[in-house]
């Protein structure tokens, strides 16, 4: 038996996301003594392809190319996919929106549990994963012959995009599965990093106050430390910022090398989005802030004082 890694892309590159799943896929790989696939659905994809095959500790890359999967319809990559999934024992997806469209499909035509959002490998049949917002750590079992799992790529380090020489084999596609329709898609453009894999995150909240605020106030410092930029669901809520920018329970996972929240409380539901950030900057008026209860470093005040002041120190270190 094998582990399979669904790459996630947009038929021209790999999206970062999929590196980290392969991290996880090479931990169990170790403990079972057995190789990674990966497996890419999608047409025209062939630079995907040649790409995930220079990915280190990657055997073999399975490639299906067609028409039905050219616009990345669950449907059909699931029809793709259940053709060869029998042929291997753990099949791991990054846990995005991509990948929690595609897995379920795969374990409920297999009959067996999904492993949702894990982020450790503890055995070849034992992962943890966060439940209640990220306050508890649940470790599950699973004796399933096969394992469908999601990866939390925040969790895993990338493996190395270069090194590997994995063959490329060709796969048949499946016929349009008929259950949906690709109608159309947004893409947001932005000359910033992309937020789930930027290397550092400025983030507002609610206590911005406005849309312009957020705007004036936090884009010269994201413009100064090459940053994304976020958002607390409150600043989504109340319209600070598109929804693509909210960070949380119910928004993006992120864990930069810096991640600065800037009039954000701290609400549970935020920090289960940004606590496993490597340096975590807060700034509030708020002394009791939940937020600085995760800080590794803290600034109470005036938020309209403080990122200016902020802003002129990293001018006179320029």
């Amino acid at each position: 038996m094998t582990i399979l890694v669904i790459a996630e892309h947009d038929n021209q590159t790999l999206k970062p996301a999929t590196l980290n799943t392969i991290g996880a896929a090479a931990i169990v790989a170790t403990l079972t003594n057995q190789p990674v696939h990966v497996f890419v659905a999608g047409y025209g994809a062939k630079p995907v392809a040649q790409a995930a095959a220079k990915l280190a500790g990657v055997e073999k890359v399975l490639l299906a190319d067609g028409p039905p999967l050219a616009d990345g319809l669950a449907e059909n990559i699931e029809a793709t996919l259940i053709g060869i999934a029998q042929d291997y024992s753990h099949i791991l997806a990054p846990a995005t929106a991509y990948g929690k469209n595609v897995a379920p499909r795969i374990a409920a035509r297999l009959d067996v549990a999904q492993i949702s959002d894990i982020v450790s490998v503890v055995g070849a049949d034992t992962f943890e994963r966060p439940i209640y917002a990220g306050n508890a750590i649940a470790m599950v079992r699973s004796r399933d012959p096969v394992k469908v799992i999601t990866v939390r790529a925040t969790a895993f380090d990338p493996v190395a995009t270069e090194g590997g020489s994995a063959s490329i084999d060709m796969i048949s596609v499946a016929a349009d599965a008929g259950g949906s329709q690709f109608v159309s898609r947004e893409v947001t453009k932005l000359d910033r990093p992309e937020l789930t894999s930027a290397h550092v995150v400025v983030s507002g909240g609610r206590g911005l106050g406005s849309g312009e605020h957020y705007r004036s106030v936090l884009e010269p410092l994201a413009d100064k430390l090459d940053a994304a930029m976020g958002a607390s669901r409150a600043a989504v809520d109340a319209g600070y910022a598109p929804n693509d920018f909210q960070i949380g329970q119910t928004g993006k996972i992120v864990a930069p090398e810096l991640y600065i929240a800037v009039g954000i409380s701290g609400a549970i539901q935020h920090l289960a989005g940004m606590k496993d950030s490597k340096i975590i900057v807060a700034i509030n008026k708020d002394e009791e802030a939940p937020i600085f209860s995760v800080a590794d470093y803290g600034l109470v005040g005036d938020l309209f004082d403080c990122v200016p002041a902020l802003l002129g120190e990293l001018d006179a270190l320029r």
